[in-house]
Formats: C-alpha cells, structure tokens, sequence
C-alpha cells in the first residue's frame, strides 16, 4: 500500500470486517489508563486480548461495552470541566 493511499489502516473502526463479523473498535490511538482501559477504542486489556479469538456475538459485547466506556469517561470529563 502506498503511503497516498486513502485506505484506513488494519484494525481501524472503519475497516470493513469480514461478512458477518463485527469490525474492531480499535482507532489506533492506544494508551492503557490506571483501570487498563484502552483511551482510544474503550476496550479493557482483557478485552483487547480476547478479542482475536472472540467469537461474532462475543465481538459485539465488546464493543457495546467499550462504547459505554467511552461516553461515561467523555462525560466525567465533561462534569469534571476538562480534568479526567
């Protein structure tokens, strides 16, 4: 792939997943907080682990979770005043 290319990279959200599997929540923007929990894609280091060998509806879990993360934290962020 050249660099000009317009394609996301490998395990972005906006991959296309193989027909019938749930893409990964991964935006390459991975840093572990103090609960490990990814700040970028909201998944746990369990689940990041996991997530190779999940199955489809297993996949989905995760992502609903790692989606629910993400808001709760954008919120206490946003509460807090900017101060995570």
């Amino acid at each position: 792939m050249s660099s000009n290319s317009t394609e996301p990279p490998p395990g972005t959200a906006t991959e296309a997943a193989p027909a019938g599997r749930q893409a990964s929540p991964c935006v390459r923007n991975c840093c572990l907080d103090d609960e490990d929990i990814c700040v970028g894609c909201g998944r746990s280091l369990g689940e990041i682990l996991e997530w190779y060998a999940a199955d489809n509806e297993r996949r989905q879990v995760i992502c609903t979770d790692a989606h629910n993360r993400l808001r709760a934290r954008q919120q206490r962020f946003s509460a807090s005043g900017g101060a995570d």
